[in-house]
């Protein structure tokens, strides 16, 4: 008996591929509301704007968390097309001008997610997983640029790299941009001078 192969592979491929699509463009319609300053949109507006149904966002999806995972890692994406390492072995000051620089222009991408997440996470064991995901990337490239200063730090190492962790990471960002009212330069500028202050304390 002949077995009759009724789902070629190049079918299976094809619907793999379709079903990659319309997941692409729904996380991109989740993005897209927000960035338009919806902080809170609804399935149904997702589906409409990635011009599919609500049956199909949710057989992609199975619910607002797997959702809130895909999203997170859209928005590291795009920060990972603009991010570039930063020489270790540059003078401080040029460190800290290229990494203050870099992680401006990171945040910035972030911002509109960031603060929709704001509105969210208290309720999502997911958006708390992004944003600790986000911490920890933070944490390391700090460790990679300024791993000398913390050296430096002995037994405080620990503490000083919880402090420009804290200096570097949304909350402070969102404290200059948001609350205070300052332009981007001026928030990058405020974040090079405390960490300038941070990685000097205690130098002769």
């Amino acid at each position: 008996m002949i077995e009759v192969d009724t789902d070629p592979p190049a079918r299976v491929d094809g619907r793999a591929a379709r079903a990659e699509r319309t997941r692409a463009a729904i996380v991109e319609a989740h993005l897209a509301l927000i960035d338009a300053g919806d902080l809170r949109p609804t399935g149904e507006r997702i589906a409409e704007r990635a011009g599919v149904s609500l049956r199909t966002l949710w057989t992609n999806f199975k619910d607002m968390e797997t959702l809130f995972a895909a999203t997170g890692r859209r928005i590291g994406e795009r920060q990972a097309r603009i991010w570039r390492p930063v020489p270790p072995g540059l003078p401080l000051a040029a460190r800290i001008a290229e990494f203050t620089g870099q992680r401006a222009r990171m945040l910035e991408v972030l911002a509109p997610s960031a603060r929709a997440s704001a509105l969210r996470e208290p309720f999502s064991p997911q958006l708390r997983r992004n944003r600790e995901a986000a911490i920890a990337r933070v944490r390391q490239e700090i460790e990679a640029v300024f791993g000398a200063e913390l050296a430096h730090a002995g037994p405080g190492r620990g503490q000083l790299l919880d402090a420009v962790t804290v200096a570097c990471t949304w909350a402070a960002w969102s404290m200059m941009r948001d609350a205070m009212g300052l332009d981007v330069e001026a928030a990058r500028a405020a974040m090079a001078r405390t960490l300038h202050a941070l990685l000097t304390a205690g130098r002769g």
